[in-house]
């Protein structure tokens, strides 16, 4: 590939197009700035310890969307360590990210569009063609899951580390020498991609094909000349296949155990692959969730799949005779192969953030249709007002991630049959104190999957919260039979039978929860409230001691079991509890009673009184406290004598 260095007179025009790349992309994703943590956000960000500290950051806890994603994790950290919790710098960042990925597909369209392979068109066209191409990628409304949705820069973090592989590489072959720091470059770029999210495996497929296409004319010559790249390349699969071991199949939801038949998920991707095509020409209606279930008669899954396999023939057709076309076309379909074709993701039959990179193969292929139909004269206009018409959308579809309730309420709306969608939606109703809408939300998820465990189990908490205690006990009792090894499902069962005062059935379920998770601190404190209930104050001074050795801050285990200490005759025991609990909640007046009637059972008169009087400046009605003073004062000796 000659080298392709701007002349002066192209410089400016260069920056110029940069800027207006980067300022379409902050024009169409401005209103997202705002937008809270949601789904999968939760757990990743303020529900995940590890990016607390940098120490810590690069061991992802497994199970979630950043197991076995230790750059993605890190890059969540810096977030952290810049504004904690506050979505502010989050959002700041995928934006940031995406404008960077879209300078790099500018770069690489520019460049390529030079080489002989493509033509070699003049500088000026490049440039058109390249801004065209990345302009209307960054702007296309497809592309906001990737960039408003703050988890999802798994998908745009790789993808920046994937365009970079190639345009590193791109410079890298743009002189006969090559040039020893772009290599290195590309070859970092891979080895940071594979540590953000497993596409990226594919990288070294595509940048060999680049090679084959655009510099090299053939897979042996290519290898012939870049060797050690090639399997720097291959090496870095070894890491990639030790981060997805350790993922755990992302809490069993990817992967063949993911409880979805591969050939199922072969089926429905057809479906999928063809409706990612048809949003890149016509962006509506866009979802954030699909749901488990992609719906389709077996006619229109068989159209659907005649569509892709003539695309992907017609593909390796071109790829068999080293076109450029035949590049395009793979990186459309290998960028996807991951994420749909077999390997099932029970919880993601399909996503609009698979397609953040094949987009660009789309919108190359429109744009050079839009140039040869229309010229150089007319392209710019289109571009333009395509782009405007894009950004428009785009800025509109990020209100949708404005709030978790217009996020659900959208999908439910567009996708009725998703059974989770209706949960989640009412989830959100629950926080907001509307229980009656959250239990119409949660019956609607339970009459489309009667088997929705978690469904159940929520629709139980909206009964406890509107005082239909029986009704919510049977919802917890159908939600086990789903989930029997699930300790939330549990505890809630345990404290809806310790409201209808079954102490001993509710003991059970809390030592179930304990045995499944030993580290509830909340269930120990229960089982003690059961016990003491129940009349066994043994075992609820040791349910206690558990709870306080989980949480040494907690006040109200502290107390109780103070009490229970006190009523088993263990006076200096109980007496350190109070006052342990006193130091935690120093305005705690009931505390303050307690401590001092514990205190004038065992003589200690003047340390009584002194805690008495504390109940009583901190609660001046308090009745307890003055006539226990009372008392105390009527056997003590007067006021002033020593």
């Amino acid at each position: 590939m000659p080298p392709l260095a701007p002349a002066r007179g192209l410089r400016p025009a260069l920056l110029l197009c940069a800027a207006g790349i980067v300022a379409a992309v902050a024009a169409a994703y401005r209103g997202s700035l705002g937008g809270p943590f949601l789904y999968d956000d939760v757990d990743s960000i303020p529900g995940n310890a590890s990016i607390r500290h940098f120490s810590t950051a690069l061991l992802p806890p497994a199970g979630g969307t950043v197991s076995g994603r230790p750059v993605l994790n890190l890059s969540l950290a810096i977030n952290h360590a810049i504004s904690g919790t506050d979505v502010w710098s989050y959002h700041a960042l995928n934006v940031a990210i995406h404008a960077a990925a879209a300078l790099l597909l500018f770069g690489i369209v520019r460049r390529t569009l030079a080489t002989p392979a493509a033509g070699s068109r003049g500088e000026g066209e490049c440039l058109r063609l390249a801004f065209a191409v990345a302009l209307l990628w960054a702007v296309h409304p497809l592309q906001t899951e990737s960039v408003a949705y703050v988890v999802q820069r798994a998908e745009s973090l790789m993808g920046l580390f994937y365009l970079l592989t190639l345009y590193a590489f791109v410079r890298f072959t743009a002189t006969a020498s090559g040039a020893p720091a772009w290599a290195a470059v590309s070859a970092a770029a891979c080895l940071l991609g594979v540590a953000t999210k497993e596409v990226m495996a594919t990288a070294p497929f595509i940048v060999l094909l680049y090679d084959r296409a655009f510099v090299a004319g053939s897979f042996g010559e290519a290898w012939r000349r870049r060797k050690a790249l090639y399997l720097w390349f291959a090496a870095c699969w070894i890491p990639l296949a030790f981060m997805v071991a350790r993922a755990g199949g992302r809490g069993g939801t990817a992967g063949f155990g993911s409880g979805v038949p591969w050939w199922a998920y072969l089926a429905t991707q057809f479906k999928a692959v063809a409706l990612y095509l048809r949003l890149s020409l016509w962006p509506r209606p866009l979802v954030g969730d699909y749901g488990r279930i992609l719906e389709g008669s077996p006619l229109e899954v068989a159209l659907c799949a005649g569509i892709v396999l003539s695309l992907a023939a017609a593909t390796w057709a071109l790829l068999r005779r080293n076109s450029p076309m035949g590049f395009v076309g793979a990186w459309f379909f290998v960028i996807l192969a991951p994420s749909s074709s077999v390997i099932p993701v029970s919880t993601e039959i399909m996503a609009e953030h698979r397609m953040y990179l094949s987009l660009a193969a789309v919108v190359m292929l429109a744009v050079l249709a839009l140039n040869a139909v229309l010229g150089r004269r007319l392209l710019p206009i289109s571009v333009a007002v395509l782009a405007l018409a894009l950004g428009f959308l785009t800025a509109r579809r990020t209100r949708v991630y404005g709030s978790a309730y217009t996020f659900w309420s959208d999908v439910v709306a567009k996708v009725p049959a998703n059974a989770g969608a209706w949960n989640n939606l009412g989830i959100i109703l629950a926080e907001r104190g509307d229980q009656g809408g959250a239990i119409e939300q949660y019956r609607q998820a339970l009459a489309l999957a009667p088997a929705y465990a978690y469904a159940h189990y929520n629709l139980g908490n909206s009964l406890v919260a509107t005082g239909r205690v029986g009704e919510a006990v049977g919802q917890y009792e159908d939600a086990l039979r789903f989930r029997p090894a699930d300790p939330s499902i549990h505890f809630n069962l345990g404290n809806a039978l310790a409201l209808q005062k079954r102490d001993l059935p509710a003991a059970a379920e809390f030592r179930t929860a304990l045995k499944l998770d030993p580290g509830r601190a909340d269930a120990w404190f229960n089982l003690g409230d059961a016990m003491v209930n129940s009349g066994n104050l043994a075992e609820a001074a040791d349910a206690y001691s558990h709870a306080v050795l989980l949480r040494p801050d907690f006040a109200d285990a502290r107390v109780n079991h103070g009490n229970v200490l006190a009523q088993l005759g263990r006076l200096p025991e109980a007496v350190g509890e109070f006052r342990e609990a006193l130091r935690l909640e120093p305005g705690a007046a009931d505390v303050h009673n307690n401590l001092g009637s514990l205190l004038a059972g065992s003589g200690r008169l003047a340390e009584a009184k002194a805690e008495f009087e504390e109940a009583l400046r901190l609660k001046p009605d308090y009745r307890d406290a003055r006539e226990n003073l009372e008392r105390v004062r009527a056997l003590g000796p007067p006021e002033g004598a020593r």
